[in-house]
């Protein structure tokens, strides 16, 4: 940065900011936030100082933005606060037995996929993506008829040897 831009922005940081965090505290009703918002401001500053295009009413310029900036802070608060009851909620934590069951039976899912045939296994994860009947049939090279009963079979395939492994889905 060079030294005149330097001196130009500590100028105005020097004599503007006591007088725009007032302004700001009065608008926003909170002193940190003004704070915030001035150095918002000054940052926006020193960047049009940067490129050359420092404004000619310094404080008027500093006031109008540190504005600006405080409305559209307060119109994201009102979003944020209309919005709030729509955001999920964290979900509660898993308690580790139940951590250690999920994994052993994602685990136990999988080898038994991976033993599956080829059809089956398409079929099924096709179906378990979203895909209807009439998409899996088409994509396995079956009828529909045959790629329901195909698939009801490898499901209860599944659940049987789950079962004899002594986890089940449910």
């Amino acid at each position: 940065m060079l030294a005149v831009h330097r001196q130009e922005i500590e100028a105005a940081f020097t004599s503007h900011r006591a007088p725009l965090v007032r302004y700001l505290t009065v608008l926003t009703r909170d002193p940190e936030t003004a704070e915030d918002v001035a150095q918002e401001a000054f940052l926006r500053f020193a960047r049009e100082v940067q490129v050359g295009r420092a404004p000619e009413n310094t404080g008027a310029w500093l006031h109008r933005v540190a504005r600006n900036l405080a409305v559209t802070r307060g119109r994201h608060l009102q979003v944020v606060d209309r919005r709030q009851a729509e955001l999920p909620l964290p979900a509660s934590p898993v308690a580790p037995d139940q951590e250690t069951i999920s994994n052993e039976l994602q685990s136990a899912v999988g080898e038994l996929l991976a033993a599956l045939p080829a059809t089956e296994r398409k079929a099924l994860l096709l179906s378990a993506s979203g895909y209807d009947g009439a998409e899996v049939a088409a994509r396995v090279g079956r009828t529909p008829g045959a790629t329901r009963t195909l698939l009801c079979r490898t499901r209860a395939k599944l659940r049987r040897q789950l079962a004899l492994s002594g986890l089940s889905l449910a």
